[in-house]
């Protein structure tokens, strides 16, 4: 077998081992934005076709996990530029009520979650990027500044000033 051979084979199998550890990350991360399952799974392709284009630079990838979700984080905001709202998942809220509850209070909570996400939708977009990677992924404020290209202190001061609105707008409604 050529050494060529064998390195395509490793890439390969790093390749699979990329697609089985951060796939379901990299969905969620997507969906969070998109709030489409089908647009979500095409990030997810996106995402691992930059890997294949990339993949002779990714031993020098100092935090793989950091990196893809910077590039499913990117496309999915790039995508959501280009969707209508219709286009959006209204599904999305279900997808985060625990399944083990009484329907009665599955379907309140689900529209106490869909008055939240609308909220959040109506933050500044800064505010709401660092909200989403923040309470959806529990990104910690170092991996959300090298998602967002931003300082650690920009990080929390936005965090802060994101959840504070979100307090505000959301105990006015008599949502809290």
């Amino acid at each position: 077998m050529a050494l060529s051979s064998i390195e395509d084979a490793r890439s390969d199998i790093d390749l699979a081992a990329l697609v089985q550890t951060y796939s379901a990350l990299l969905f969620r991360v997507a969906h969070s934005v998109l709030r489409s399952r089908a647009e979500a799974e095409d990030v997810v392709q996106d995402v691992f076709v930059r890997v294949l284009e990339h993949r002779l630079s990714l031993p020098a990838v100092r935090d793989m996990r950091v990196w893809l979700i910077r590039i499913a984080w990117n496309l999915a905001i790039d995508r959501r530029r280009r969707i209508r709202p219709q286009q959006m998942d209204e599904g999305f809220a279900e997808t985060l009520v625990a399944r083990s509850i009484p329907a009665d209070q599955s379907v309140a909570e689900t529209q106490q979650i869909q008055a939240v996400l609308r909220e959040i939708e109506r933050l500044p977009k800064k505010e709401r990027d660092v909200l989403l990677l923040s309470a959806l992924e529990e990104l910690e404020t170092p991996e959300m500044a090298k998602v967002l290209g931003r300082s650690e202190s920009a990080i929390r001061a936005l965090l802060f000033r994101a959840r504070m609105r979100l307090r505000e707008r959301l105990e006015k409604r008599g949502d809290a």
